[in-house]
């Protein structure tokens, strides 16, 4: 079991801050057409108390499972709560998931309870809630929701606060987090509250959280990151988060926050990039970021347009971050610490130290855990108390997913230099072998090859082929200025395979490229081949275009277009 301080496991936290700041703004909810609704800690107090009132009079027996379906909200961290207050373990689902998956995780969880929030996609999503399951509107949430559902606030108006101090031991299950997962059916981490403290205070001592700290929190709440970032990050310290609103207000929610800590993927920092580039040209950025006094301007100028001109300690992960990438902010004076982690251990692995130089690894471990390398496969093996108990209703796998001596397998392949800085080579399951025999790790090519303005996302494929092939889909910008004009579409044909003769450059010669390949059908989390957090389902590229792999390699051509 975690060996933490009783006060700093989750639901105390909310009692000390009640008691300590009752009137300090601890939340702020973008309400519609620019309103906001601010939280105070006595007010979540209040209405989480209420809700576990009403969680603990439905007669479930303790540790019974109650799922959370939304956008981030205010009100999602007050479910949270207000489960755990009424003695109950909570399971949170991505608010874009297939209905099947939706029902896969409801059912294999044996939710009692659904509380059902703002959603983009909520008919689409609407076949997979059980028809018998009782379900939890929230004040925003759809609209056919709130007129069939019981509400959140007419629960909280009839139910008085839950009184006392409840307290649940560090070694009870606090929640199942469902994997996004690039391959199968998610599967259920469990994870209890001293994982989740530990965790925090391990991490506090790397990443410089406080009180006076805003967070904007945007990335799914479901996903490990932002739930020990935002959620165990403001129980730890009373920072005060800000929600956003949806895409399009995205700009403007930033702007409102201006939030000192930032996390984003590594699509999300190439889509800031691009937009900057759509307003500056990368030659004219680069220029201009040279001329002394001017340089600082710009630098000053683009942060603030971005909404990051407070941000003292921004972080990117979940997915691999280019070296070009963190180079090009590094120049703007935004230095992005790349961090490491799974769902298996709390996001609590790796990170880069504010700093220092420490592109293409990522960083050491944080306090507290312990990495190495298996001798035969290379694969990262580590060591914390942050690690999962393993996965719910799966003994087999729990059991794979260590080694004899206790050690979580990650699957990832990496090398440690003499510094202790892990650096990420891929999956061992990735590495594909060529015709010629060569093995091929696709994971640091497709960190450059993603690196082209038009590149949304990609893949490096090409298992027994003479080379590698680089499979690509176009940002919807670029999508869009190529579909009617000609001009464009060639421009970007010369573009493309000009970057795909760069790339090649940089690599042995069993990793080059063969060509690249463009597909016209755009990848998403609704026909299964990305997963909520944006990683591409290599298992779905194959079943979608293996087929095409010898006669793209016979055509001889640098630039193929998949038509779909």
């Amino acid at each position: 079991m975690p060996q933490v301080a009783p006060e700093l496991l989750a639901l105390q936290r909310l009692y000390h801050w009640e008691k300590t700041s009752p009137d300090r703004v601890a939340l702020t909810q973008p309400m519609g057409s620019g309103a906001v609704q601010d939280f105070t800690w006595a007010q979540i107090g209040d209405q989480v108390r209420r809700m576990a009132t009403y969680l603990q009079s439905q007669g479930w027996e303790p540790g019974s499972k109650v799922a959370i379906l939304s956008k981030n909200c205010a009100w999602w961290m007050m479910s949270d709560l207000a489960i755990w207050m009424a003695g109950h373990v909570s399971v949170p689902l991505y608010p874009t998931l297939a209905p099947e998956t939706v029902r896969q995780i409801l059912t294999h969880s044996e939710a009692k309870a659904c509380f059902i929030g703002k959603l983009d996609g909520w008919e689409g999503m609407k076949p997979g809630v059980p028809a018998d399951m009782p379900c939890l509107a929230y004040a925003l949430s759809p609209l056919d929701v709130i007129q069939s559902c019981e509400g959140w606030e007419a629960i909280c108006g009839r139910h008085e606060p839950l009184q006392g101090e409840p307290v649940r031991g560090a070694d009870e299950l606090a929640t199942l987090i469902y994997t996004s997962g690039t391959t199968g059916l998610p599967k259920g981490v469990m994870h209890s509250f001293g994982n989740f403290a530990w965790a925090i205070d391990s991490g506090v001592k790397r990443i410089p959280l406080s009180g006076d700290d805003r967070m904007l929190s945007y990335l799914p709440l479901a996903h490990v990151v932002e739930r020990m970032l935002v959620e165990h990050g403001w129980l730890r310290t009373a920072m005060h988060v800000y929600f956003a609103e949806s895409l399009d207000t995205f700009a403007a929610d930033l702007q409102r926050a201006r939030p000192t800590i930032f996390f984003s993927v590594p699509r999300l920092w190439v889509k800031f990039q691009q937009g900057i580039h759509q307003k500056l040209p990368p030659a004219k950025l680069h220029r201009l970021l040279g001329i002394p006094f001017i340089g600082g301007l710009v630098r000053r100028k683009v942060m603030k347009a971005l909404g990051l001109d407070q941000c003292k300690f921004a972080a990117g992960g979940a997915a691999p971050m280019p070296p070009a990438l963190l180079e090009w902010y590094a120049k703007l004076g935004l230095h992005i610490n790349e961090g490491y982690g799974m769902t298996e251990n709390l996001a609590l692995s790796h990170i880069t130290e504010p700093g220092k130089n420490q592109f293409g690894t990522v960083g050491p471990t944080y306090a507290g855990v312990q990495h190495r390398l298996d001798p035969d496969t290379g694969e990262v093996q580590m060591l914390s108390q942050a690690l999962m108990q393993g996965y719910y209703k799966e003994p087999e796998k729990s059991r794979e997913a260590f080694t004899e001596d206790g050690w979580l397998r990650t699957g990832d392949k990496g090398a440690i230099d003499k510094e202790g800085l892990l650096r990420i080579t891929g999956r061992v399951k990735d590495l594909f072998k060529t015709g010629k025999g060569k093995y091929v790790a696709p994971a640091p090519i497709e960190d450059k090859l993603v690196m082209h303005e038009a590149v949304e996302a990609c893949v490096v494929t090409g298992a027994n082929l003479g080379q590698p092939i680089g499979i690509v889909m176009l940002s919807a910008d670029a999508a869009a200025r190529i579909k009617t004009d000609s001009a464009a579409r060639t421009a970007l044909e010369v573009s493309l395979i000009a970057h795909l003769k760069s790339v090649n450059a940089t690599l042995d010669p069993h990793e080059q490229m063969q060509c690249i390949v463009v597909v016209t059908t755009a990848w998403t989390v609704d026909n299964d081949i990305i997963t909520p957090t944006f990683k591409v389902k290599r298992n779905r590229i194959e079943e979608l275009y293996a087929r095409h792999y010898e006669a793209w390699e016979a055509s001889g051509k640098k630039l193929l277009w998949d038509k779909g």
